[in-house]
């Protein structure tokens, strides 16, 4: 991976969960409970902190983490971001991409035409989307393109070696 030194988001630290330096946990994860999967966590405060315990709580899940003992100190690390270096995220198939791989890649349709950068992805609940910046002389005068990532319909490759993703999409839309 070629940016194994970068730190990935995969959650971030709720509410404190009673008196005791538990908190409520916002995971980012497939599967919520796969937060629990990568340790050490690296907080906002970069600092880093190993899970002594954790557990579902209704619909969502709570931690305990080593060193936090009060909610004074569960307070202090709230709605901070839980990092973990890129490198522990498990290799993907030559078909699979991470959302991050996918920022700064060139989006180009079948018949040729540059649509510009992706700048950001992210899930409307029917399906991922790209947003990307519009090259400065676009032809059709866009400034900012959503495309459905959807993998045939849209996507017909993502090329991780030249960052190009190529799309079958009208430039005028």
């Amino acid at each position: 991976m070629s940016q194994a030194s970068d730190k990935v988001v995969i959650g971030k630290i709720g509410a404190p969960y009673g008196v005791k330096g538990w908190v409520k946990i916002n995971s980012f994860t497939e599967v919520p409970e796969g937060i629990f999967d990568y340790s050490p966590w690296l907080l906002a405060d970069e600092k880093e902190y190993q899970i002594d315990q954790w557990r579902p709580h209704g619909k969502a899940i709570v931690a305990k983490l080593i060193d936090i003992d009060s909610r004074d100190d569960a307070e202090r690390i709230k709605n901070l971001d839980i990092s973990i270096d890129a490198e522990q995220l498990p290799e993907l198939g030559d078909d699979e991409v991470y959302w991050r791989e996918l920022n700064g890649m060139q989006v180009v349709t079948t018949q040729g035409y540059q649509l510009g950068v992706v700048k950001e992805v992210f899930n409307t609940g029917a399906n991922d989307v790209i947003r990307v910046k519009a090259k400065a002389n676009d032809a059709f005068g866009q400034k900012e393109r959503l495309i459905p990532f959807v993998f045939d319909s849209v996507v017909q490759t993502v090329d991780k070696t030249e960052r190009v993703i190529t799309v079958e999409w009208d430039p005028g839309f």
